[in-house]
């Protein structure tokens, strides 16, 4: 029986720099780096600008939004009222529908003091009028698509989710007078408790 011949150095380097190639592309790979890149439902990274809230004192900028029943809101138009005007993230989710919920219940008391209440988010006409219908919400929510009334009223800007930042709608409300003058700029909300002190404020008001 013939004799193995030893396998050289040389030998054993070449085989062991033969190792498998990597695979490109794999199908996990694709999953994984699909999923990081879904962005966040208000995220919009090439959308408005930052910009600071207007001044209390200052006029309201005016704008015309579409309204849950297909019909337009025009802030000019509301002269002789005061006007909660607030910025919500999303329709039908935790935090926005406790906030929306408040001004529900609160409604009367703002309608006692000549006050109209009006959401802004980004969602569309036909997703506010399912939104209202669910939590029998009795006043008007506006949709702003591009989020330029949203940045106008300083409401875009930089947010933080499980570690992440990303740009969306910042929830904050702007209190205007029968003038349309500014009265008070809330830039940081808390859902619960927020209807209720919008409300003493109101009540406040000449």
């Amino acid at each position: 029986m013939a004799k193995k011949k030893p396998i050289s150095a040389e030998a054993k380097a070449a085989a062991s720099s033969k190792k498998p190639a990597a695979k490109k592309n794999s199908p996990i790979k694709r999953s994984r780096e699909s999923l990081s890149a879904v962005p966040n439902p208000d995220e919009n990274t090439s959308g408005p600008e930052v910009l600071e809230a207007p001044a209390v004192g200052s006029m309201a900028p005016d704008f015309t939004l579409p309204a849950d029943n297909e019909t337009e809101v025009t802030l000019s138009k509301l002269r002789g009222k005061n006007v909660v005007l607030y910025f919500y993230p999303k329709d039908d989710t935790p935090g926005c529908t406790v906030e929306a919920c408040g001004f529900r219940d609160t409604h009367n008391d703002f309608e006692a003091a000549e006050t109209v209440i009006l959401g802004v988010s980004r969602d569309s006409v036909s997703k506010h009028q399912s939104f209202i219908d669910k939590f029998a919400l009795p006043f008007r929510l506006l949709s702003d698509k591009d989020a330029k009334v949203i940045s106008l009223y300083g409401s875009w800007g930089e947010k933080q989710m499980m570690g992440r930042k990303y740009m969306g709608i910042l929830r904050t409300t702007v209190l205007i007078d029968k003038k349309g003058v500014v009265h008070k700029v809330y830039p940081k909300v808390a859902t619960k408790s927020h209807p209720a002190e919008v409300l003493i404020d109101v009540r406040k008001m000449d």
